[in-house]
C-alpha cells in the first residue's frame, strides 16, 4: 500500500470574509424592505386615524353650518396626520355628507408613502394608502 497524497488546501480564513460579505448582501436589502414596510404601515395607521378623527369631528360641530364642518373635519384630520409624522403634500381628504341629523358623513384621506432611500429620479416611487371613516349624525343634535 503506498501513501496517498494529501492535497494542499489555502482555504484558511476564507470562511470569514464569505460570512461578512453574504451578511451585508443580505441584510441592507432586508432593512430596506423592513423601513419600507414601516414606513407604509405609519402612513395607514396615520390615515385611518386622521379619517376617524375627521369624521368625529364633523359630526359634533355646533350649528348648521356645512362648510365649518368640512373645515373642522380638514383641520382635524391634517392635526392627525401631523402627529403622525406622515403629513405631505401628497395627503388628499375628502368629506362629503351634511350636518342634517340622521345623515352620514364620509371622510376618506389618501396619500402615498414614498419609498425610503430612492435616488431621485425613482422618487416618483411610492405606496399608495387610503382610509375612510363614516360617521353618523346625531338624531338629536
Amino acid at each position: 500500500m503506498t501513501p496517498v497524497d494529501e492535497p494542499v488546501t489555502t482555504d484558511g480564513g476564507s470562511a470569514l470574509i464569505e460570512t461578512v460579505f453574504l451578511a451585508v448582501l443580505l441584510l441592507v436589502p432586508l432593512t430596506w424592505v423592513m423601513l419600507a414596510a414601516f414606513s407604509a404601515q405609519n402612513a395607514s395607521y396615520a390615515a385611518a386615524a386622521a379619517a376617524r378623527e375627521g369624521s368625529r369631528a364633523y359630526v359634533t360641530t355646533q350649528g348648521d353650518a356645512d362648510a365649518a364642518a368640512e373645515a373642522r373635519a380638514r383641520a382635524a384630520a391634517h392635526l392627525v396626520m401631523t402627529d403622525f409624522d406622515a403629513s405631505s403634500s401628497r395627503e388628499r381628504i375628502a368629506v362629503s355628507g351634511s350636518l342634517a341629523p340622521g345623515s352620514f358623513v364620509t371622510v376618506t384621506v389618501r396619500t402615498r408613502v414614498p419609498l425610503p432611500f430612492l435616488p431621485g429620479f425613482l422618487s416618483h416611487a411610492a405606496v399608495p394608502v387610503r382610509a375612510q371613516a363614516l360617521a353618523v349624525v346625531d338624531e338629536y343634535r
